[in-house]
């Protein structure tokens, strides 16, 4: 009863979601949720503090796919912070805070789902965990000087305070995830932390989801229902930007990796790590770009179920019959 109750929302995202965005919307109407905000930054550090917890540095230099590694760092680093820059450009440039909700998903990659879903949907699993945290290390790193270069001529970022915001919403609770990790390997084995702990921890994540995103949502929900085109424009930029990492990663990895790998460099980039964008954009920016990252939620779990599926019944990252040998 306590594991159903517990990944209740992980389990439910795409009903849980939408009713949290709708409940926010109606309470911050008509009631002052202003007092909530004061214990944001707590829950933002408990909501990532459990996605930290398997974390190993260890993983950064034994990643033997040298391939699929450098497509994936291409990918973090260029191609999709472009993509998402010339979304936002055409869809976005009225809209500045919901365009730097926008640059925050597509530079902070590293997503916690991308193992559970290459494990789910029969990828490289291995590579996958390796890829995951890679990301995370280069995207915490970088995301401060993106967001400066990209989006500082429409919104004010503060460079200095953006990195101070990385280290407590991403290395506080790293660090706190790899001292929990080491402690349960005292006591258990990698398959039983596999097993019986890894699954548990999107779902104690997706309740401090649901704080933060009814918190944002509630903050601002007198202007979002006055103009509703901000929901509109959000939606529609963030469905645009999907399907364009999805078209340009499914390009690559048909010609240039087996199945098995394919499978995992799309998951590994199409799943952004909304957890920790959320919260960056919650502690560091305005409730507009915490409402864009959180519309990211309805779209990004969805679609990749959908691709899933469809590569299943309809082999999309089938490879070319010339052969790619597998890494």
């Amino acid at each position: 009863m306590f594991r159903k109750i517990l990944t209740f929302p992980s389990r439910n995202l795409k009903y849980i979601l939408p009713s949290v965005i709708i409940a926010g919307l109606i309470s911050g109407y008509f009631i002052d949720t202003e007092p909530l905000k004061s214990f944001m930054l707590s829950v933002i550090i408990c909501t990532i503090y459990p996605s930290m917890i398997g974390f190993r540095f260890s993983d950064l230099a034994l990643l033997k796919e040298k391939r699929i590694l450098l497509f994936n760092l291409l990918f973090n680093l260029f191609i999709i912070p472009l993509i998402a820059c010339i979304t936002g450009f055409v869809f976005l440039q009225q809209y500045p805070e919901l365009f730097t909700g926008l640059i925050i998903i597509s530079v902070v990659p590293g997503g916690t789902m991308i193992i559970a879903f290459t494990m789910l949907f029969k990828g490289n699993v291995k590579a996958a965990i390796k890829l995951t945290t890679v990301s995370l290390v280069t995207g915490s790193f970088l995301a401060p000087l993106y967001l400066y270069f990209i989006v500082g001529k429409y919104v004010p970022v503060d460079i200095v305070n953006v990195f101070k915001n990385i280290a407590v919403v991403v290395f506080l609770p790293m660090g706190m995830g790899i001292l929990t990790y080491s402690v349960l390997m005292k006591r258990l084995t990698e398959e039983e932390f596999n097993s019986r702990i890894r699954p548990l921890l999107p779902g104690i994540s997706s309740w401090g989801l649901i704080y933060i995103i009814f918190t944002s949502i509630s903050l601002k929900a007198q202007m979002i229902i006055a103009y509703p085109g901000l929901l509109l424009k959000g939606l529609t930029a963030l469905v645009i930007f999907y399907i364009l990492i999805y078209l340009t990663v499914i390009t690559v990895a048909r010609k240039s990796f087996s199945d098995v790998d394919g499978i995992t460099l799309v998951l590994s980039l199409v799943l952004r790590n909304l957890a920790i964008s959320i919260g960056l954009a919650a502690s560091a920016f305005g409730p507009q770009t915490t409402m864009m990252v959180a519309l990211a939620f309805l779209i990004q779990q969805q679609s990749a179920v959908w691709f899933a599926g469809l590569n299943r019944k309809y082999g999309i990252l089938q490879r070319r019959k010339d052969g790619i040998r597998a890494e």
